[in-house]
């Protein structure tokens, strides 16, 4: 009965925590929020009977699920990280619900699918109106600081919810001189060289940015103190490893011997594949296409290269950041979550760069360490996503989730690891005049079935056996023996959808250059397949 009465007056506390957040009363949010605590996880309890663990988020650009040393990369080595996998619990099938910079990075933020926070491409900000979990920390005693990279829209303007700011505008620059970095690069929109903004002061970046972010995060960190009685939470945003791939001069070149063995695409091996997509095929010619790839003649083996080079200084960082908290006295009560905002493409199915439901695109690393919550050493191998993060670590911080967040807390499965929490994660990329080679996409999946629905094109929608085809090759969609599933996943969808307020497409006016250029010697439009082609008179089903 206790029980009963604790979750009842939980769940109205909760309701009215988030309603006074939206009206920004902040009195009457302080107050709710020490009620609230009382109440959290099904007890009444004393609000002040723990200490709060202090939290620090590390996430990196473009770091896919399989560019870690710990589960069996075939050369790259992040000795730091696979400490961090050992000391805790690494989600084996960890995704992203939009796989682009802005939008992934918002969902971290408010727990929210791109179609209700509306950031869905890399140039629009973030509406004013929408709640941060950080907020939520801060409301309730947390100190908060954020370092690196924000991008949603092009400012570095210090944001809600954090007491230290250290940003800079857009995608930034791994290196601020016009030479000293061995490996050179590339023009990238949103690249500016504007410098950092810190607490409102405008400072030049001096050296490389990895290690200079974390030499803003580690001095932060210096400043806390264990037996404060307010608890910290870092938010630590690198740019690393976003393209173009420039590692620091220190492992330039490390991996330049190594043997990389090229992913086949349907162009390399043709029998191998079944229904490829015309945008599939059509996209290898094109910015995010192997045969254009950023407009260049790109070698995508050196390329991936690079990009194992440039991840060694992200794995540096998280190393100085643990050394940090073990010298100060703070990693028994510190709670760190690492991953990745999303994949990236080196040439799997012809494509580079990411947005599409390929594995390589949409699944990231990520790892929880955390005492007294944590034992280490685990694996989860149940569907994790970015949406999931700020319910997660509202919880580890004792404080509810705003009900209309569309992701959970995944604390349950890591305490109950048979728990089937969820069905189907849905995924979703809105169509960007930018890049308007990869169309708008609806799909959920698991880790047995994927399915992707495209949404204004003239082309094959896509099925996967994930247990048999984890390489996405065979593209089920037409086989007869799969209609009737395809029914149920396309309705499953469609529910999923109905029931986070995601049915309006999102319209936004342009801005940004527009890639959508072909190469003169590439290859040329691809066509259909044989079976869409029907005698006349017969059914269109």
């Amino acid at each position: 009965m206790k029980v009963a009465i604790a979750n009842s007056i939980a769940f109205t506390v909760n309701k009215a925590l988030y309603e006074s957040m939206k009206s920004n009363n902040s009195v009457i949010f302080a107050l709710l929020a020490v009620m609230h605590i009382c109440f959290l996880q099904s007890s009444i309890q004393s609000c002040f009977a723990e200490k709060r663990p202090n939290i620090i988020l590390i996430l990196t650009d473009d770091h896919r699920y399989d560019a870690l040393g710990y589960i069996g990369h075939p050369f790259l080595e992040t000795p730091h990280l696979d400490k961090l996998a050992a000391d805790g619990i690494h989600f084996e099938n960890a995704y992203v619900t939009t796989s682009l910079c802005s939008p992934s990075r918002a969902s971290i933020l408010t727990g929210l699918y791109a179609h209700n926070h509306n950031v869905v491409d890399n140039y629009h900000p973030v509406d004013d109106q929408l709640v941060f979990f950080p907020e939520l920390l801060q409301e309730t005693g947390y100190q908060t600081a954020f370092v690196g990279k924000w991008h949603m829209g092009d400012t570095d303007e210090k944001q809600r919810g954090f007491d230290h700011w250290v940003s800079f505008k857009g995608q930034g620059i791994y290196w601020p001189h016009e030479d000293g970095l061995k490996v050179k690069g590339r023009y990238v929109p949103q690249a500016y060289k504007t410098g950092f903004n810190v607490n409102g002061t405008s400072k030049p970046q001096k050296g490389y940015i990895t290690d200079e972010l974390t030499d803003y995060a580690v001095e932060w960190l210096e400043a806390q103190e264990s037996d404060k009685d307010s608890p910290f939470f870092l938010y630590l945003s690198h740019k690393a490893a976003h393209a173009d791939f420039l590692p620091p001069n220190r492992h330039a070149f490390k991996y330049e011997n190594v043997d990389v063995k090229q992913p086949s695409s349907w162009f390399d091996s043709p029998d191998d594949f079944q229904d490829v997509p015309m945008w599939v095929k059509n996209q290898r010619n094109s910015r995010h296409g192997v045969e254009f790839a950023y407009y260049t003649e790109l070698n995508l083996t050196k390329y991936y290269k690079r990009y194992c080079e440039t991840l060694l200084a992200v794995d540096d960082s998280v190393g100085r950041v643990i050394q940090t908290l073990d010298k100060k006295g703070l990693s028994d009560n510190t709670v760190i979550l690492y991953m990745g905002d999303n994949g990236f493409l080196f040439g799997e199915h012809g494509l580079i760069d990411k947005r599409c439901t390929y594995e390589e695109s949409i699944r990231v690393p990520m790892i929880l360490k955390g005492p007294g919550i944590l034992s280490g050493g685990k694996k989860m191998s149940q569907i994790v996503a970015n949406i999931d993060v700020a319910p997660t670590l509202l919880e580890i911080a004792s404080i509810p989730a705003p009900p209309e967040m569309d992701g959970q807390s995944f604390l349950s499965v890591v305490n109950d690891p048979k728990n089937k929490w969820r069905d189907y994660l849905l995924y979703e990329y809105f169509w960007e005049r930018n890049y308007p080679q990869t169309p708008t996409m609806h799909a959920i999946f698991n880790d047995k079935i994927k399915y992707t629905r495209y949404h204004g094109i003239w082309d094959v929608d896509e099925l996967y056996d994930l247990e048999n085809d984890p390489h996405e090759k065979i593209n089920l969609i037409h086989h007869p023996d799969w209609q009737d599933k395809i029914v149920k996943l396309n309705s499953d969808m469609f529910e999923m959808l109905q029931n986070s307020s995601g049915m309006n497409l999102r319209l936004l006016e342009d801005r940004g250059n527009k890639f959508y250029h072909r190469k003169v010697e590439g290859s040329k439009g691809a066509g259909f397949p044989d079976w869409f082609y029907r005698e006349a008179g017969t059914s269109g089903k």
